[in-house]
């Protein structure tokens, strides 16, 4: 199925040291491939949940991670862990339920994950309503580069993280820590969830956010203007009202700009149902 397996043990270390495993603490990781990481988490963590897409190797998880678990000499306790702390879930990570997987606890991502499903697996779960505490993710240099941009640089992806999580690179991978090694680069990433969720309506705040990425080469005044379906003077009028620019970019703004403008938009929006309302009375 194309899987790059990682074989370099420092970017493991580097990988467990950013999750700051516990032994109270349950990991959910995506795409164990042969258990390298596996077997290092469940020398520290309380419960593992693993979800592998491949038949062959979910069959044969646990058998690599006996024979990992051997091989580094690690004592016979840790060895007899099939039914006490790992689960192996042989199913597409896309499509199971979070919910059911793990329940109410409070739980960690720590995955080297497929980097051709990297965007939908960190919207799945940063979008659910029972999100991990935390995310350590293995993934395409790029993508990394992307998700931590800052304003000038920034993207619908670096907005959609952004607006959820803490977002930080703890390290570059290069591509021979792989086997078979890839064309590309790699980055360890890690998602800090926000204690506090930011006051909007996820589905309206992310409609105008895709407005204004809507035509990248067009500024912010133009693409509002054509989502909204209103004249550019008054899109002009609600960026300014955000002490913006009315000609800057969508790249250009950080996610707290982004909420500005969804506030002045409501804030109008309810000011004329309210007028309307008046007025009928």
């Amino acid at each position: 199925m194309g899987q790059n397996f990682l074989v370099d043990n420092d970017v493991l270390g580097k990988i467990i040291e950013a999750a700051d495993i516990k032994p109270s603490d349950t990991i959910l990781e995506i795409g164990p491939g042969l258990g390298t990481l596996t077997a290092e988490l469940l020398k520290r963590a309380g419960e593992i949940v693993t979800i592998e897409r491949d038949d062959k190797l979910a069959g044969l998880l646990n058998c690599s991670i006996a024979q990992l678990l051997s091989d580094r000499g690690s004592n016979s306790t840790i060895q007899q862990f099939n039914n006490e702390k790992l689960r192996v879930i042989n199913d597409d990570a896309l499509k199971v339920n979070i919910e059911e997987l793990i329940g109410d606890k409070p739980y960690k991502v720590v995955a080297n994950i497929p980097y051709n499903i990297t965007s939908p697996i960190i919207r799945k779960f940063l979008e659910t309503e029972h999100k991990p505490e935390l995310m350590v993710l293995m993934v395409q240099k790029e993508v990394a580069e992307r998700i931590v941009a800052k304003p000038g640089d920034m993207s619908l992806l670096s907005i959609s993280v952004q607006f959820y999580a803490e977002a930080e690179i703890v390290d570059l991978v290069k591509a021979e820590s792989f086997f078979p090694v890839p064309k590309v680069d790699s980055a360890i990433i890690k998602l800090t969830a926000k204690s506090q969720k930011l006051a909007a309506d996820e589905k309206s705040y992310f409609r105008l956010v895709k407005f204004g990425f809507a035509a990248r080469r067009k500024t912010l005044e133009n693409n509002l203007a054509a989502g909204l379906h209103i004249e550019k003077s008054i899109a002009a009028d609600i960026i300014r009202k955000t002490g913006l620019d009315a000609k800057i970019r969508a790249e250009d703004l950080s996610v707290a700009n982004w909420l500005s403008l969804y506030k002045v938009i409501k804030e109008g929006n309810d000011g004329e149902g309210t007028r309307r309302s008046s007025q009928k009375n």
